[in-house]
């Protein structure tokens, strides 16, 4: 109980211009049904949840990639969770649409698909309301009035909340957010972009900006860089342990990713914490992001979660992290 009293005196950020409230980091709910069973899942959510944490972001694709599933099984875990526990008033619930699974091999944000995928998700959720349904995968032959249209009806409907988008171009993005004030329909809240302190460029060349301009909540995916940036790879032989090491070495292990593993594990040392928790807390302190949204196989890994909620870095281990990750 400690976890929950000290978050209790976290800030919580809002996301967009909504009126969701988290506390600034998401749990990514791709590793249920995948790394772990639904038993599995049921307790890191427990823990999760008892830590003080309130958000949960899944997909109606996932874990489709997992030999024998067909997508859906981290929603419907997630539904026999909180139907177990009675907790949805407790969770910000996030899950997408568009994406790819089998039997829609590719993105598809009709109208059509979009309503029909609304309904599973919820089934699925076992609850009668999304509070942000985000478009996964953009499909750029479909008009953003066409996707719109389905969110506006979706949101009188009383079965979504409020709206965000991923994995679209910014051109895009502004093209819906237009159409949505020229309509008077919803408009998109939350960016879901690759951010990281490796992967810095395209973020903060395309999106960034605008983001700002348009007050968009961002919630960034691979915000650890598939685990490069947790302080587990050190040297050439950490990237024996397996098959997935050796395509992370092959990503990142460069001169400059051997500079960030240096500057974390350096900040890390001064605050007495991880190199986990100062690559989160360098995203929550960028002024553009709302929450990071981070995976975890094990209780022990919620540890370094806590830690980076509360950790405030300074403007000079901000400059050393910013230098030793520079991308120009």
């Amino acid at each position: 109980m400690y976890y929950n009293k000290a978050i209790a005196y976290m800030r919580k950020v809002r996301l967009g211009q909504s009126d969701l409230e988290i506390v600034p980091l998401v749990f990514g709910g791709n590793v249920f049904g995948w790394t772990l069973d639904e038993k599995q899942s049921f307790d890191i959510l427990d823990a999760y949840l008892d830590k003080g944490f309130d958000a949960v972001d899944t997909s109606n694709q996932y874990s489709h990639w997992v030999p024998g599933n067909t997508g859906g099984e981290s929603e419907t875990i997630i539904g026999n969770w909180l139907k177990k526990n009675g907790n949805r008033d407790k969770i910000v619930l996030m899950t997408k649409v568009g994406g790819t699974f089998p039997g829609n091999p590719t993105p598809n944000t009709s109208k059509q698909h979009i309503l029909e995928q609304v309904d599973v998700s919820l089934k699925r959720l076992q609850t009668d309301y999304i509070d942000l349904y985000q478009t996964h995968y953009d499909d750029e032959s479909i008009p953003v009035e066409e996707t719109l249209e389905a969110y506006e009806q979706l949101v009188k409907a009383g079965k979504v909340r409020w709206i965000g988008t991923s994995n679209m171009s910014a051109q895009r993005v502004l093209e819906s957010i237009e159409v949505s004030e020229q309509q008077h329909w919803p408009r998109y809240q939350t960016l879901q972009p690759e951010y990281n302190l490796f992967s810095r460029e395209k973020y903060e060349t395309q999106y960034e900006q605008l983001s700002v301009e348009q007050q968009l909540g961002v919630l960034t995916y691979y915000s650890l860089a598939s685990g490069f940036l947790t302080g587990k790879y050190k040297s050439d032989a950490d990237f024996n342990q397996s098959a997935r090491s050796e395509g992370v070495k092959k990503q990142y292990w460069n001169e400059r990713g051997q500079r960030i593993v240096a500057a974390l594990e350096e900040v890390a040392d001064a605050y007495k914490t991880t190199s986990t928790a100062v690559a989160l807390a360098w995203l929550i302190a960028r002024p553009s992001v709302a929450a990071p949204i981070v995976s975890a196989t094990k209780e022990s890994h919620l540890e370094p979660f806590v830690s980076a909620v509360q950790l405030q870095l300074s403007p000079e281990s901000m400059e050393k992290l910013d230098a030793a990750s520079d991308w120009k």
